[in-house]
């Protein structure tokens, strides 16, 4: 990272010795504290591994309690509201780790032309989707896997009241662009794989690790209403936006805003009872 400053900086060919020196030095100081390794980034070093572990695995724990806790209240909307939960209460932890959501991915886009270049990096996220579900689909189509193929009961009974109803179809679209398309990428890929990679950051296949553990976790949270189905494909998105948050250097915003979209227009579908 020194070298591609230095080689960034007018005359650095003809600096001397004592020059480049004193301008690494500088450019040192002028990093940010995080922006060594990804250990140093979340304040962990390679002997922290298991309390990062641990810490995924706590945050898991309750958000299953909490979704188990309101499914008690709503089963409709147990997972939107059990998902601001599990963020606030995260939140409030990564402060006093000296954290913020920007070092999960949401971070500042500076300028207008970061802000427009997150659409085609989007419509690439769209890309990587259709190359890991397409296949899975089709598939299941051509060899009867009626299991991948049917809609599941789970899904009918969770959102039939949306076909036609549009203050309902308001509802929804409000909680996609929300806890949703925000809070599931800034949960699942931003906190699960930024942790998980600094704590597998020093072994062979930690990146892999890192996304295709979440990916698992977040098949299994669509599970409960929408069955092997959900497992599945809902699994293969978490592993698509998974890759592309690490091929995107850890930004949250293409993957929330093609979320938001495939939602939106699942929805709309739905409304309009072309499914």
């Amino acid at each position: 990272m020194h070298v591609a400053l230095l080689r960034a900086m007018p005359g650095f060919l003809e600096k001397t010795d004592e020059t480049k020196v004193t301008l690494m030095n500088e450019s040192a100081k002028s990093l940010p504290q995080h922006g060594t390794t990804h250990l140093e980034t979340l304040g962990g070093t390679p002997s922290s591994r298991f309390a990062l572990v641990v810490e995924v695995i706590l945050f898991i724990g309750i958000a299953i309690v909490l979704k188990f806790l309101v499914n008690q209240l709503t089963l409709r909307f147990s997972g939107p509201i059990s998902l601001v939960m599990v963020l606030v209460i995260l939140t409030f932890y990564l402060r006093t780790r000296g954290l913020k959501w920007s070092d999960m991915g949401l971070r500042a886009l500076p300028g207008v032309k970061a802000k427009l270049l997150v659409i085609p990096q989007s419509f690439l996220v769209a890309l990587v989707f259709l190359a890991f579900v397409g296949p899975v689909m089709y598939g299941a189509e051509v060899f009867g896997w009626e299991a991948l193929t049917e809609t599941p009961v789970g899904i009918q009974e969770r959102f039939n009241n949306v076909r036609g109803n549009l203050p309902m179809f308001l509802l929804w679209l409000v909680i996609v662009w929300t806890t949703t398309a925000f809070g599931e990428e800034m949960f699942f890929r931003g906190y699960l794989i930024t942790r998980l990679q600094s704590a597998f950051a020093d072994l062979k296949f930690g990146n892999a690790l890192a996304v295709i553990a979440p990916a698992l976790l977040f098949g299994f949270a669509h599970m409960s209403y929408q069955g092997v189905r959900g497992l599945v494909m809902t699994g293969l998105i978490g592993l698509a936006f998974g890759t592309m948050f690490l091929v995107f250097k850890r930004n949250l915003w293409p993957l929330v805003l093609w979320h938001g979209l495939t939602n939106t227009m699942s929805f709309t579908v739905l409304y309009l009872g072309l499914e």
